[in-house]
């Protein structure tokens, strides 16, 4: 995967929740590669009702689904107050939505000893007993390799 693209991208995230947040609380958002070059961001609406409130990759991720194009990676970031910016892994939910793209797409982690630091690791990686493998002939044959 190219550097550059992937920098952009976390660039992208960073810039939305810059533009869309410019308070010093808790704020997010997500970005998406395009397998076209395309850079999707996205960020989650408050509601009252906390349990109809959705994450930060939804926009992204629909906006992937409406132009018919591939997702290759994917970041969520968190901002504290004061700045400092945490990746957030994609939860399990977003792990199996990504999944629809294959086993290949890159998704950011946070770094062990710093969570502010992107690891980049393909889905397999941070999902490596996909569900679906129990079904060899539903599932992308990349997922059982």
């Amino acid at each position: 995967m190219d550097q550059d693209l992937l920098d952009a991208t976390v660039r992208a995230c960073r810039e939305l929740i810059a533009r869309r947040y410019p308070d010093d609380d808790h704020h997010g958002a997500a970005a998406m590669l395009l397998a076209d070059g395309t850079i999707l961001t996205g960020t989650a609406p408050t509601a009252i009702n906390p349990a109809v409130e959705v994450c930060h990759e939804i926009e992204p991720y629909c906006g992937a689904h409406r132009l018919d194009q591939p997702i290759l990676a994917s970041v969520c970031l968190h901002r504290e107050p004061g700045g400092r910016l945490l990746v957030l892994a994609p939860c399990g939910v977003c792990r199996e939505r990504l999944a629809v793209h294959g086993p290949g797409v890159l998704v950011a982690v946070a770094h062990r000893a710093d969570p502010t630091v992107i690891v980049w690791k393909r889905l397999n990686e941070v999902l490596p007993d996909y569900w679906m493998i129990a079904f060899p002939d539903e599932v992308d044959p990349a997922w059982r390799s």
